[in-house]
């Protein structure tokens, strides 16, 4: 009998064996796919129904009740995901009114309050409701609403998520680290809440920043919720009305600076990579007088990125060139283009330099190209036309200085204003990032009109809504139907009459960060490099039809965002292995990323995405 029991296993392993040979000359094998893993428990009966990550709630089998614990804690009937999911929206159309809290509390901050409690009891739950309604919910769980909770955060807050690191933690931090429940992490994001949005410093108020873009990240890039962590970093506020406020959770004392600043982010850092060496940080949202010197100071080290500086470059930069398509001009023309750029913050100095990169790579990649594609910019700050004759000039915005023989041609002067600029440029695109709500006036946009431009581009990008340096509405009625329109915040369409629409864009950093993160972790590079990020928004302008371009669409809709995660995730793999950056990931090593081919290397990364899907929970008593 053990023998005829033998022979039978080596049968069946011969068959597994041919069949799975059979497969791999169809197709490259992958290992099970994220998410589809049984997951081991420790824990069992009301102590799992307390656990948002594993809670099923009325969803558990009659299997899974018994092998859990559970029979008796829920009501008998066993409902499906999509039948809670019903139930839900339903409750939500239904009390999204009733939770405002009074004629103050806005709307989208009811909805808001009603998917952070599913957030807190259903993890799955709550992300397939996002990922299936990403576009209504989107702005619910990020900009604009977002602003608004973060404003409002000490009264909202009601149970602990993600980690607070502080300045009175000084030293502690490589142990603290030890007290987050995951032992792997694969992407943080992390704020100081000196700069959140156009809203300023908010002191630890700023972590719901960090908790919606994670929330992004999950919903857009399939990363594992599970291995997820939003950190706030608290070092003081510089805001009165925080730091004297009753309700306020941070610690109530002025913002640290300099090096004393310096050293509490360097030891987080340390002690983050010291537990998680594979990990990803995002920083988001810090003062333009910090942003820049910690992205020089981390990123040849660790696996980092700015999000506010190279995922707001990146998605403008994609935006430029499909108002360059929308022309009906090849991209290749881009280095024509003339660009007024209202702001000279990370943001906008972040954009510069990307567009700037991308001319001069068009033109040659040397010194002269280099050149030629800086002559292209003219930037404006609160000040005025930043030309060489500024006193005390930020060094990051020096490159982008006009020569003084250049205003004088052009009848200019240092400190012109955008009125005065637009009007003697004649710009093809008007790009704002300067955080102030309708600085493009009525006369900015009229002196736009003179644009030498067939169709000349405006790019309002500063969040939230109110920081919007205008309207869609006002841009098609001053400039003309033929404008091509973005905006950072959301808006709706514009109904021009006779059944004509003004498309209006939305330029939103999501649309390139969850891919940059997530094809980061595929790669396993050891760095996050400009090519990567180049990569990235080169994909994304290049993944609208021509068709929708000519029709001033230069962003793809919201709700596709997972296909074009997918997209965007795949071009930063190969540019990662194209520089020799790439390490591999899970048992995945680099030289096996070579040999996919494009199609190969899309259907890697859609494997490698977590879906919201209840997972097969087994016990396992320790």
């Amino acid at each position: 009998m053990s023998s005829f029991s033998s022979q039978l296993r080596l049968s069946s392993l011969i068959k597994h064996l041919k069949h799975q040979t059979t497969s791999l000359g169809r197709s490259r094998f992958f290992a099970t796919a994220e998410g589809n893993r049984p997951t081991i428990l420790h824990k069992r009966s009301m102590d799992i129904l307390h656990d948002p990550w594993f809670n099923k709630g009325t969803a558990f089998s009659m299997t899974e009740r018994d092998r859990l614990g559970l029979r008796g804690l829920l009501p008998p009937n066993i409902m499906t995901p999509e039948q809670q999911i019903d139930r839900f929206m339903v409750d939500l159309r239904r009390l999204q009114v009733k939770a405002r809290d009074g004629p103050s509390d806005p709307y989208a901050l009811a909805k808001w309050r009603i998917l952070n409690r599913l957030h807190d009891r259903n993890e799955t739950m709550y992300y397939k409701v996002l990922v299936d309604n990403i576009e209504e919910y989107a702005p619910i769980v990020y900009t604009p609403t977002v602003g608004l909770v973060c404003q409002n955060y000490s009264g909202l807050f009601r149970r602990p998520r993600g980690m607070y690191f502080s300045a009175a933690d000084r030293g502690e931090m490589m142990s603290m680290v030890y007290n987050w429940p995951a032992d792997q992490v694969d992407m943080i994001v992390v704020t100081d809440g000196s700069r959140i949005l156009g809203l300023g410093d908010l002191g630890i108020q700023g972590i719901g920043i960090a908790i919606g873009k994670l929330d992004l990240y999950v919903a857009a890039a399939g990363i594992n919720p599970q291995r997820i962590l939003p950190v706030m970093i608290d070092v003081g506020t510089n805001n009165e009305n925080v730091l004297n406020h009753p309700l306020y959770l941070g610690l109530k004392e002025h913002r640290l600076d300099g090096e004393e600043y310096l050293s509490v982010i360097d030891e987080f850092m340390e002690a983050v990579f010291t537990r998680w060496p594979n990990v990803i940080v995002q920083f988001e949202d810090f003062q333009s007088k910090w942003a820049s010197k910690l992205l020089k100071r981390y990123r040849n080290t660790y696996r980092m990125f700015n999000d506010d500086i190279q995922g707001t470059a990146g998605v403008a930069l994609a935006g430029l060139l499909g108002a360059v398509r929308a022309q009906g001009k090849p991209i290749v023309d881009f280095p024509k283009q003339k660009i007024v750029v209202a702001g000279a913050g990370s943001a906008g100095i972040g954009v510069l330099n990307a567009a700037r990169t991308t001319m001069a790579r068009m033109l040659g990649n040397n010194e002269a190209a280099f050149e030629s594609a800086r002559s292209q910019f003219w930037v404006v700050d609160a000040m005025g036309l930043i030309t060489e004759e500024r006193k005390n000039i930020d060094p990051d915005a020096l490159p982008f200085a006009r020569r003084l023989n250049e205003v004088k041609f052009q009848g200019l002067k240092e400190r012109a204003s955008l009125v005065e600029v637009v009007k003697t440029v004649k710009p093809d695109v008007l790009l704002g990032l300067s955080a102030v709500g309708g600085l493009f006036s009525e006369k900015v946009l009229e002196a736009l009109k003179e644009s030498t431009s067939i169709r000349p581009a405006i790019f309002a990008m500063s969040n939230p809504t109110k920081n919007a340096e205008c309207t869609p509405q006002q841009a098609f009625s001053i400039v003309g139907d033929h404008v091509v329109f973005a905006s950072g915040s959301p808006f709706s369409d514009v109904e021009l009459g006779n059944g004509r629409v003004g498309r209006c864009n939305q330029g939103n950093n999501m649309y390139l960060f969850p891919g940059v993160g997530l094809g980061t972790l595929l790669s396993g590079a050891r760095v996050i490099s400009d090519g990567m990020l180049q990569a990235a928004a080169e994909c994304l302008a290049n993944y609208i039809n021509e068709e929708e371009v000519l029709k001033g669409i230069i962003y793809p809709s919201i709700s596709s965002i997972r296909d074009i995660t997918k997209e965007v995730a795949a071009a930063v793999v190969r540019e990662a292995l194209k520089e020799d950056l790439a390490e591999g990931y899970r048992h995945m090593d680099a030289r096996q990323l070579q040999k996919l081919n494009h199609e190969e290397t899309l259907q890697y990364v859609k494997h490698n995405m977590w879906s919201p899907v209840y997972p097969n929970l087994v016990y396992r008593k320790i």
